[in-house]
């Protein structure tokens, strides 16, 4: 394993092995405390330019499943067909992996896909220090190569567009009701879920203009960086408001462009969502459910119209996890209900979406 250095922008540096790609990367730097799911989160497109830091010490030991597919063309193991996060990296990386399902293990995926890895570093330590300052840009260098610097930038980068599809796909084909999907670095397991439900999902590029397309309900896909670099779709989904009351359903990114569809603003959270244990609120009730995200952008809670109300809420920050029209069947949450990996507890907001469907 060769020496590597993580150089945060801040000029703090943390010194470890590489175990994956050896080749250096810069990146925006943000951690998950989730103890299991590393497959999940690497092919996860909403990671699209970061560099993932997992605070569980050990991560390695299950090994890596294969890219298998059923019969929808989905991966059945991962989140989409590639590894979409920047480099990874943990504190203890096992070399051993034991799993009935693992085909390889998570060095030689990495190395594969060209991927970095580190290991070694206090991964806790450097949380500690992301929490204070906020994520960050940080660069992946290897110490014998001093002079091969990379750049990158995560701020006003539209990694929307880099992730989203370019053509239209269908699933489930004259299965029952239509539901466009407007793919912003949409998760497999959003599309399995909605077809498990028995509906045909029809998925667009994230800037398409569906408008005129003959569909029952309308759903709007998580994805990578900031709601503020897709104008495009907001302004499709706006025209699309102003003339149909067809069901809405939106997830993560999808919650933030329905918010600014209808107005409300968006902004930048310190450290962002990154877990399978945020606890978030149905307002008006005293439900509480313990949910995944993966987000570093919020919605404005005091930014939404009058037409317009807060449907869940994070009780860590008070941070706004998803809102509800109060006429029409609109309505989205910020974390991720279909979870892989993660918990399972708001998987019922799809079948309430597929419900209002007529």
């Amino acid at each position: 394993m060769r020496n590597v250095t993580l150089a945060l922008e801040n000029g703090i540096k943390f010194h470890g092995k590489s175990f994956g790609y050896e080749a250096p990367m810069a990146g925006e730097v943000v951690f998950n405390t989730a103890m299991v799911g590393y497959p999940e989160s690497l092919t996860d497109p909403s990671y699209a330019g970061q560099m993932i830091v997992l605070t569980y010490p050990l991560i390695g030991n299950y090994g890596v499943p294969s890219f298998a597919y059923d019969d929808n063309k989905l991966p059945l193991f991962m989140e989409s067909d590639r590894i979409y996060a920047s480099a990874i990296i943990v504190t203890d990386y096992s070399e051993s992996y034991s799993h009935w399902n693992a085909k390889e293990s998570l060095a030689e995926w990495l190395k594969r896909e060209h991927i970095p890895g580190i290991t070694g570093i206090d991964t806790r330590e450097l949380t500690k220090v992301l929490r204070e300052h906020g994520v960050m840009m940080g660069k992946i260098l290897f110490d014998d190569e001093a002079d091969n610097i990379p750049t990158a930038t995560y701020e006003g980068v539209n990694f929307v567009d880099k992730v989203s599809c370019r053509d239209i796909i269908r699933y489930n084909e004259g299965a029952g009701k239509k539901v466009v999907l407007v793919d912003c670095g949409v998760k497999a397991n959003i599309i399995r879920c909605l077809i498990n439900r028995g509906v045909e999902v029809i998925r667009v590029p994230w800037n398409y203009d569906y408008t005129d397309m003959d569909f029952d309900g309308l759903f709007l896909a998580n994805g990578p960086g900031d709601p503020e670099m897709c104008e495009d779709a907001v302004a499709v989904l706006r025209k699309y408001m102003q003339m149909s009351r067809k069901p809405i359903c939106g997830i993560c990114m999808g919650n933030q462009l329905l918010a600014k569809a209808g107005g409300a603003k968006t902004y930048k959270l310190k450290y962002g969502h990154r877990s399978h244990n945020q606890p978030v609120r149905m307002v008006g009730t005293d439900n509480c459910y313990i949910t995944t995200q993966n987000h570093g952008y919020a919605v404005d809670g005091s930014t939404i119209g009058a037409d317009w109300e807060e449907l869940f809420i994070n009780m860590n920050d008070g941070s706004n996890e998803g809102i509800r029209h109060k006429s029409n069947p609109w309505f989205s949450s910020q974390f991720h209900p279909e979870a892989r990996s993660g918990s399972l507890d708001t998987e019922f907001l799809f079948d309430r979406f597929v419900d209002t469907l007529k």
